[in-house]
Formats: structure tokens, C-alpha cells, sequence
């Protein structure tokens, strides 16, 4: 499959977000009830981009997914340290899953980060992403349950590390 991985343009951002949201709604990632607020944070593509760089993959003018990329010192990353990257909300359509979209996506992090002279890429992900999570081994990231949180009592976010 042909994937372009840019920046996402403005005219984008409502697509990606719904694609996001859909992402983790879809995969009963949130409980509707409870996290209707994040659900809003995961569909706002032109606030995160006022903090980070949003990445798309795209294919023929189509939006097939997106990540969040946060350079050190920007009020998106969770649990990146001094001088770490950190790549947040990662989202690939259900009709391009399986197809690399996902990968090329966490690539373009990784490239950027390395463009930026960071020793290492830090993210946080659900116990229940199991794909994402073997994509991340496959890429050698590294799991550091000591970095573990909870953004809501009920979720426990695992943690992954990649040495630059």
C-alpha cells in the first residue's frame, strides 16, 4: 500500500478526529459514560496541534490515520522526562487496519525523534491494545511498568520506552 505520512493540513483535523474517536470507541476502549470528556480531547485534532505535530497517513487524498507527536517540553506528553519524545493517540481507520498504516505512523515518530537528537520515544497504551503493542516490541520499544499510570481510577496505561 501506498502511504504518504505528513503533517495533517487543518481541512484534515475533523476527519482524523473522528477517525480517533471511532478508534478507540470501536474497540470498546471507553466507556462512554465515564470518559466522554477524553472522548472529546481525542477528537480535537487542531488542539493538539497547537501543542504538538499531527501526523497523517494518507492515501489518494484519503485521511487513513494519525498520531500525536510531542517534542520534549510540550503540555501533551504524559509521561515523557526531561529531553524525551513522546507519540500520544495513535489511530489507524478500520477499513486501512492490517495494511502498515499504524506502523508507518509510529516510524514517522521515531524518525522525528531521532531528528531532534532525543535519547529515547516514550507512549502510553491500554492493556487492552494488543496489536499496538505487539507493533511496539516488533520496533523495539520496551515495556517500563515502573512509568505505569492511571489517568481515571478505573484504567491502568502500561508504558513503553524506546532507547534513540
Amino acid at each position: 500500500m501506498d502511504i504518504e505520512i505528513r503533517a495533517a493540513l487543518p481541512a484534515e483535523y475533523a476527519e482524523l478526529g473522528e477517525i480517533t474517536g471511532q478508534a478507540y470507541t470501536g474497540d470498546g476502549l471507553l466507556d462512554l459514560n465515564e470518559d466522554d470528556h477524553y472522548l472529546n480531547v481525542l477528537r480535537d485534532v487542531a488542539g493538539r496541534a497547537g501543542h504538538g505535530e499531527v501526523i497523517v497517513a494518507a492515501r489518494d487524498g484519503e485521511v487513513l490515520g494519525g498520531v500525536t507527536f510531542a517534542a520534549p517540553g510540550s503540555p501533551l506528553a504524559d509521561i515523557a522526562g526531561p529531553g524525551e519524545a513522546e507519540f500520544r493517540m495513535l489511530a489507524v481507520a478500520s477499513a486501512a487496519r492490517g495494511k502498515g498504516v499504524g506502523e508507518a505512523l509510529v516510524r514517522a515518530c521515531v524518525d522525528r525523534a531521532r531528528a531532534l537528537g532525543v535519547p529515547a520515544l516514550v507512549l502510553s497504551t491500554q492493556p487492552a491494545m494488543l496489536g499496538a503493542q505487539r507493533l511496539y516490541g516488533r520496533l523495539g520499544f520496551v515495556r517500563t511498568p515502573e512509568l505505569d499510570w492511571s489517568p481515571i481510577p478505573a484504567l491502568r496505561l502500561l508504558t513503553y520506552r524506546l532507547e534513540l
